[in-house]
């Protein structure tokens, strides 16, 4: 059975309905101002629709991770504020997202007006996924539209509990990031390239699996590729490397050498002995670390190999900085990654929160990108192949 689309149904059925909609307005915050509001920016397409053609809407998303328990700090109230800012129109906050007031105010809520609940991860019925919860947070809603992808890969009340009780659908956002990514199954552009970095190589493997039947090139960077390095029996210093993971590195290697694609990894590395001291910083080839080095950075040569390798690409997909890109002596290899995809006519795609936090840094805007997903584990999983909750749910339709 197809999913069913917002796109696909007629205005004339959201006139005078109640919509409950799934946001991912899970924003970064610093003493209580937003610091990045694009992911409220990318779901104005399918608000602005939905309240255009009469409906009635009630939001809903998470913030933090306060884990069933009233953090005030990560209260929506700036989130509305800014929604408010950039509909030019009210936007109803309210201070919970069940109970008797909360159920009162979406009855009385008229067509054209648009309401916030508050945190639903307040509750640890939320991310339990209890139906009772799922229940109250459908009540008085006529329909539910997917608007989250960024957390359609969590089975949590607010994403997946609540279609089961409303006609659902995907919204624009969400509809746009499926195409997209499932293009890249589909519709395989080569030479195609997966770009892959961050901390740890349990959130990476399944995807690297995935791809390695299908891309042509893997760029490992940031504390993956150290693990992939101390595999190799290279000495990795005092570096972020999960040791305990070696067979697993060994293997991805090893299944590496068996499909027609290539891994990369660093060639050189930036090192220091801690963070904050500059002093003792290099640029030195993989096999040169000291046992009381750590590395930091991708290096010279294996930022200008990696960006010729984009350069010859035409399709490029990345997901996690290539080293510690928040401090600036850390930072040129992430800022080599996105430059060289900026530049390419490749097809490109980024995911994750420290790639889209890495752009900002830079000063490069997501238009440069053929793509920009507002999900980072929901991308990973996606591109595993893994059934994604909150999209799949969509497939046991609840008649309208």
């Amino acid at each position: 059975m197809p999913l069913r689309k917002l796109s696909d149904l007629e205005k004339s059925k959201l006139q005078g309905k109640k919509v409950l909609m799934r946001v991912d307005f899970n924003v970064p915050l610093k003493d209580g101002i937003i610091a990045d509001d694009s992911r409220i920016r990318k779901t104005l397409p399918t608000i602005t629709y939905l309240l255009e053609n009469g409906a009635a809407l009630v939001l809903m998303s998470h913030l933090g991770r306060p884990k069933g328990k009233i953090i005030e700090e990560l209260r929506l109230d700036p989130i509305a504020k800014r929604l408010s800012e950039l509909l030019k129109k009210p936007v109803q906050k309210m201070n919970d997202c069940i109970g008797e007031d909360v159920r009162n105010a979406k009855k009385n809520l008229q067509p054209g007006e648009i309401m916030l609940l508050e945190n639903t991860r307040f509750y640890l019925p939320e991310t339990e996924n209890l139906r009772p919860f799922a229940a109250e947070l459908a009540s008085e809603c006529d329909m539910f539209v997917q608007e989250a992808f960024g957390t359609i890969h969590r089975a949590h009340a607010s994403t997946e509990g609540v279609a089961h009780y409303l006609p659902s659908m995907k919204g624009f956002l969400v509809e746009k990031e499926v195409d997209i990514l499932t293009s890249t199954f589909k519709n395989p552009e080569h030479p195609l390239t997966l770009v892959i970095g961050g901390a740890k190589i349990d959130t990476k493997i399944g995807i690297i699996h995935n791809f390695l039947s299908i891309a042509d090139n893997i760029l490992i960077g940031g504390g993956l590729a150290n693990t992939l390095l101390f595999a190799k029996d290279l000495e990795v210093g005092g570096s972020l490397c999960e040791k305990d993971k070696l067979k697993i590195a060994q293997r991805i290697l090893m299944d590496a050498g068996e499909q027609r694609c290539k891994i990369y990894l660093p060639r050189d590395v930036v090192v220091a002995k801690s963070e904050e001291d500059a002093s003792t910083l290099r640029n030195i080839p993989v096999d040169q670390i000291a046992v009381g080095e750590k590395i930091f950075d991708i290096g010279e040569k294996s930022r200008e190999n990696y960006a010729a390798v984009i350069k010859n690409s035409k399709m490029v997909i990345w997901n996690g900085p290539m080293g510690l890109f928040e401090n600036p002596l850390f930072a040129n290899g992430t800022r080599k990654i996105a430059e060289a995809m900026r530049d390419s006519e490749a097809k490109t795609i980024i995911g994750g929160g420290d790639s889209v936090e890495a752009l900002a840094q830079f000063g490069i805007s997501e238009e440069s990108y053929t793509h920009v997903s507002t999900g980072g584990g929901a991308m990973l999983e996606f591109l595993e192949g893994k059934v994604l909750p909150g999209l799949v749910v969509l497939k046991e339709q609840v008649e309208m």
